[in-house]
């Protein structure tokens, strides 16, 4: 069965169906280097914890890096920054590999067809994506899939805009980058990316304020919205200004890549994802900065999936990315074999192959 991958600075998630409903497996992309003893080898034993070790040094890997960092007031350390592989951590490389594996475990059968979000060029940073995408396409190659890259600003638009027949604008607001992918019938007409996200605005709030930014990304995460008055001074307020200023900084550069082409004569639905739009108050934020930027389309209506606190939900924005990778990947397997039952997952024969039926997520796993 095909699966989608969502390979984001933050978190790395993994897409697959069965018995109608979508699961997802993720783990955080960081780890934490701690010191090897015989004790804590067997607490991280224990609590089954995935962990490497290379000869004093035990590395921690996932969402337990994020526990483990907190409990000791240590750094976690990232292996990708700002959307792509990160060139300034040595170890980089094999840790994604290793939580890759964690995420998407061995394919089923030969060859099994698995859609890679990858990052559109940035239109304000001479960052490299191809080597990146091409190292995590060489990675899931590793392990027996057949590995396509998609643009995450495209692959919202799969999991988001079915009902529109695939016409609208899909951003990825994550952690590294901005995606952004303006589509007419899943074809692109606009795609790229920028690269601020979420954590853009922790190190900014950081500067500002003077608290470390992985207490920052805690207080972000927990305790803020974007709803309200904030008292001066605060981290709730500097986040707030940081929010604002991205979302600005995002439609700006929306409206000049627009002006360069001639968008088809339709009305455009905008859906946003990505776990950096969890916030509440973040779609009112955006409605707000969207009629004052004056697009050069008609925009019909803006989609975001809701979020539950309680980590449950399957329409948390979080898992958009992932689920349409899913559907693409579903959709590219039905052409392939049109006899099997995976083609009524997908439109007809007679449309593109980018164009699948929506797929109703169920479950998370």
């Amino acid at each position: 069965m095909a699966k989608g991958l969502d390979v984001g600075t933050m978190n790395i998630i993994c897409a697959t169906k069965g018995n109608g409903s979508i699961s997802f497996s993720q783990q955080r992309n960081a780890f934490l280097e701690m010191e090897s003893t015989d004790l804590t080898k067997q607490m991280l034993d224990n609590g089954r914890v995935l962990y490497t070790q290379r000869g004093g040094v035990i590395n921690v890997l996932g969402e337990d890096a994020f526990k483990f960092s907190n409990v000791f007031n240590k750094h976690i350390r990232r292996p990708m920054k700002q959307g792509i592989i990160s060139p300034e951590e040595k170890d980089s490389i094999p840790m994604i590999k290793l939580i890759i594996e964690r995420v998407l475990g061995l394919p089923d059968k030969k060859d099994e067809l698995l859609y890679i979000s990858v990052p559109a060029n940035p239109v304000d940073n001479q960052l490299n994506v191809l080597y990146h995408g091409k190292t995590v396409e060489a990675l899931a190659t590793k392990l027996g899939y057949t590995a396509c890259p998609i643009d995450e600003g495209l692959s919202v638009v799969y999991s988001e805009l079915s009902d529109s027949n695939f016409t609208g604008v899909g951003i990825s607001v994550g952690a590294g980058m901005t995606n952004v992918t303006v589509a007419y019938m899943a074809t692109p007409i606009v795609s790229f990316s920028i690269a601020r996200g979420g954590d853009w605005i922790d190190e900014q709030v950081a500067i500002a304020t003077g608290m470390a930014k992985e207490r920052i990304t805690y207080i972000k995460e927990t305790d803020f919205s974007l709803s309200g008055e904030h008292e001066i001074g605060s981290v709730q307020g500097a986040l707030a200004v940081y929010y604002d200023a991205l979302l600005t900084y995002v439609l700006q550069h929306l409206k000049r890549k627009l002006s360069e082409t001639a968008p088809p004569d339709a009305e455009f639905q905008i859906a946003i994802a990505g776990g950096s739009t969890r916030v509440k108050g973040f779609t009112e934020l955006f409605e707000e900065r969207l009629k004052e930027t004056d697009l050069p389309i008609r925009i019909s209506s803006i989609r975001k999936n809701r979020f539950s606190t309680s980590g449950t939900d399957s329409k948390d924005p979080l898992y958009s990315i992932a689920r349409g990778c899913l559907i693409a990947a579903l959709s590219k397997e039905a052409t392939l074999n049109p006899d099997s039952s995976s083609s009524s997952e997908a439109h007809d024969s007679k449309h593109s192959s980018h164009k699948p039926e929506p797929i109703v997520v169920t479950n998370r796993s």
